[in-house]
């Protein structure tokens, strides 16, 4: 059964309003691995000068952002946004921050030079809207960057994840058996790089430009 996407959006924002609270220490042992070094890596190639961040959450990438650039970061979920204002106060980010819906974003087009998320279209309703608005929110020739986990290209693997693909939506919000690399493709953008980054290609670095 298709659930429409309004009741989908309003699903996924209660849920993260809902584990707000425990969302970093739900995560506070691979967010201490191989997370914290994958975002650093993604934000040292960030070049800005303008850039948004969709789905910042509690705020995990602020101190990974490289100084000298305009970052507007959005979240669905008013409970993650509040922690992240914490967190960049405490930071001293320089950061705006704003209620948004990745599928419906409030800006103009050809706004921002670079879009990066990190593990965000694995819970967006509808990821390739999300991703087309991205795309109408980027100046011709600017970049996607994402870190992303998604479907395992291994098949016994993926078998499995699709099988629990709607018991842990229905859970945590997150889909696991999402198509990433294909969903930034059929919104528009352009593939430009994506870098498996542990086993099964679950993990992926996908970096993407606006033709």
């Amino acid at each position: 059964m298709t659930i429409p996407l309004e009741k989908e959006t309003h699903f996924t924002r209660r849920r993260y309003n809902r584990i707000a609270p425990v969302y970093d220490l739900m995560e506070g042992l691979v967010e201490k691995g191989k997370y914290a070094r994958w975002r650093k890596n993604l934000w040292s190639r960030v070049r800005g000068p303008k850039v948004l961040e969709i789905g910042v959450g509690t705020g995990k990438n602020f101190e990974h952002h490289p100084a000298n650039i305009d970052i507007v970061g959005v979240d669905l979920s008013e409970e993650m946004l509040a922690r992240a204002r914490q967190r960049a106060q405490h930071l001293q980010a320089r950061i705006q921050l704003l209620q948004m819906d990745a599928q419906r974003l409030d800006f103009a087009d050809e706004t921002f030079d670079e879009v990066v998320a990190t593990f965000v279209f694995c819970s967006v309703p509808d990821p390739v809207l999300g991703l087309s608005e991205a795309l109408r929110v980027t100046k011709p020739g600017g970049r996607l960057l994402l870190l992303e986990h998604m479907l395992a290209d291994q098949p016994l693997l993926a078998r499995i994840m699709t099988c629990l693909d709607r018991p842990v939506h229905w859970i945590t919000g997150v889909h696991i058996a999402r198509r990433t690399v294909d969903n930034v493709v059929a919104a528009g953008w352009e593939i430009d790089s994506v870098a498996p980054l542990s086993f099964g290609a679950i993990f992926r670095e996908i970096v993407a430009y606006k033709p």
